[in-house]
């Protein structure tokens, strides 16, 4: 019994035997596969959770021709739109001169009127339209109308005094000519009366004739050419009181004159008592009112013409360089963001903003800081009546100003900005303004002062 064996456990015990390591490892390399997979069971028995982890999946070689492809054409279009964009700035861009300091501007007018009164009422409410010509506001002219009357009046007395004195000269010259008529008879009467003494005069010699008798005829002949005498002063006297009615007459044509004068101004303040529109546009700004009392010069309303709306762009110093009287400009409104408008370059500032400022800057004194001044610039809007009545001064604008074209060269910049009008020539050198001789050129021999040194002066 002891000896008997069995197969299965003898089996058994040889299992147990070690192996030699030669036959092992021959298995082992015999077997990788089996190997592997008993090293991933293994590691898949320590970590349940590693096989929860989804496996990335690996690009094909046609997935990733497809993606470099696709890169490719995005560089391209890149390039190419940087190409473009570096070729609009090159032949645009950089000629485009832009501000956001610009703003609509109108010539508005402020309604005053001439002459003081009570209003008596107004024609136009807020923000009418009205035309040239049509009455605003009345006030009351009823003094004005009574001096008006009076200047009237004053004119109706001055003409009849004119008509007195035409009334005066023709009885003057009938006066003149009974005068003369008495004077021509004085002269007669004169003459017989000299005739009639000398007749008798010799007789009364002779004794033929009284002296009683001579002596009457003296007398008479006297007394007449007395009488001959005075009618010629009578004569004189009303000729030259010819000249008295005449100027009587220029001073009532003169008085007559002042008085038209007064009436005209009388005529005046009446017709002024309605205030009209002096130009087409919209009223703003309305504080009249119904029966208030008004000076001359107080402001009652403004009016806007808004269909002659202009920009005003405040351009820096550094920007106006190529910019020229009738440069296209592109505006861009933020009450219109949907709708660019266009416009004209039409003149520009005789100043910097800052030298038409209420308190201009003095530099001559203490710290400086430069500071970039800005020039106003007007510009022309060209659009048509639909979209200037939605335009309104005071809008904020953002220009760009078009300066292609333009001379790099500072030759006839003046003229350009100034619509083509030179400047004045100098008359003389500056030196010979201030009183002093132009002064030779350096090259010629005669440029020396003589008795000059030839050296210069050392200073000790």
């Amino acid at each position: 019994m002891a000896t008997s064996m069995n197969p299965a456990s003898s089996g058994q015990e040889a299992s147990l035997q070690p192996r030699p390591a030669a036959a092992t490892d021959a298995r082992l390399d015999a077997n990788p596969t089996q190997q592997a997979a008993g090293t991933t069971g293994a590691a898949t028995r320590k970590s349940p959770d590693a096989g929860q982890e989804k496996k990335k999946p690996q690009a094909t070689p046609q997935q990733k021709r497809r993606r470099l492809v696709i890169w490719l054409l995005i560089g391209a279009v890149v390039l190419i739109a940087g190409l473009v964009w570096l070729f609009h700035w090159w032949t645009v861009g950089r000629f485009i001169e832009n501000t956001d300091d610009a703003y609509l501007r109108a010539d508005s007018v402020a309604i005053a009127p001439k002459i003081s009164g009570y209003v008596l009422d107004v024609y136009v409410g807020d923000n009418q339209t009205v035309k040239a010509g049509q009455p605003l506001v009345k006030l009351d002219a009823r003094q004005y109308q009574a001096t008006l009357d009076q200047s009237q009046a004053t004119i109706d007395a001055r003409r009849a005094d004119i008509t007195r004195a035409l009334a005066d000269i023709k009885q003057q010259h009938a006066t003149i000519d009974q005068a003369k008529a008495q004077a021509d008879a004085a002269r007669i009467s004169a003459d017989h009366a000299a005739r009639e003494y000398d007749r008798y005069a010799p007789l009364a010699a002779t004794g033929a004739e009284t002296g009683e008798k001579v002596s009457d005829l003296r007398s008479t002949r006297d007394q007449a050419r007395a009488t001959y005498a005075a009618n010629l002063a009578s004569v004189r006297a009303a000729t030259a009181q010819i000249a008295t009615i005449n100027a009587q007459i220029a001073q009532a044509r003169a008085q007559l004159e002042a008085g038209e004068a007064s009436a005209r101004a009388s005529h005046l303040d009446v017709n002024d008592a309605v205030v009209v529109a002096a130009r087409d546009g919209r009223v703003g700004d309305r504080t009249v009112r119904v029966g208030q009392y008004v000076q001359p010069g107080t402001r009652m309303m403004t009016l806007v013409p808004v269909q002659k709306i202009y920009l005003v762009a405040n351009f820096k110093e550094t920007q106006i360089g190529r910019m020229r009287i009738g440069q296209s400009a592109t505006l861009h409104l933020d009450a219109l963001p949907d709708q660019d408008l266009h416009g004209v370059v039409e003149s520009f500032a005789p100043g910097t903003g800052s030298e038409f400022a209420l308190l201009p800057p003095e530099n001559a004194t203490g710290n400086f800081t430069k500071i970039v001044q800005r020039v106003p610039v007007r510009i022309r809007v060209d659009a048509d009546a639909q979209t200037r009545n939605m335009l309104l001064p005071g809008m904020s604008v953002t220009v760009d100003v078009d300066t292609r074209g333009a001379s790099d060269s500072t030759t006839g910049t003046h003229e350009a900005r100034n619509g083509g009008a030179a400047s004045e020539p100098n008359s003389q050198p500056a030196s010979a303004s201030m009183g002093q001789p132009a002064s030779r050129s350096s090259g010629s021999p005669d440029a020396q002062a003589p008795g000059s040194s030839a050296t210069e002066p050392t200073h000790g």
